[in-house]
């Protein structure tokens, strides 16, 4: 997205918050609103957590990211938007995308009148990292 389009969306694009865009165009951590706040204020000292809440949750209510509830201590962000779902490692909390279509029947939802908008499934197990670390720390 270009600049005079998130204008047209009503935003006031100051340089920090140029950065905060900036740092979740194509990243695929899931970060905090803290992750963020820590990387953009190396650039910006004087810059408020408030302006990265704040500029989080501007777009959101725009669709333009996406917040993430996995974990019950802190929100994370996805600025891909478009329809996937989630790996989660318990041990270390890192969180992959998952971009494979998953056929559900739900047929009888629909038939007792729910309309459908959207879904997210989330899968929770071990990264290869934790699984080597889980199984190497096992006594025999």
């Amino acid at each position: 997205m270009n600049i005079n389009e998130y204008k047209k969306l009503g935003f006031k694009l100051t340089a920090q918050r140029l950065a905060i865009i900036k740092f979740l165009e194509g990243n695929t951590t899931h970060p905090s609103a803290y992750e963020i706040y820590k990387a953009v204020k190396r650039k910006f000292p004087t810059m408020s957590f408030a302006t990265v809440y704040y500029t989080l949750n501007k777009l959101k209510d725009q669709h333009l990211i996406t917040e993430l509830t996995t974990d019950a201590t802190k929100k994370r962000f996805d600025p891909n938007t478009s329809p996937h779902h989630h790996i989660i490692c318990l041990k270390c909390k890192k969180i992959k995308d998952i971009f494979n279509d998953l056929v559900i029947n739900l047929e009888q939802v629909q038939k007792e009148g729910y309309q459908i908008i959207s879904n997210h499934i989330e899968f929770f197990g071990f990264c290869p990292k934790c699984r080597k670390k889980i199984k190497g720390g096992r006594k025999k």
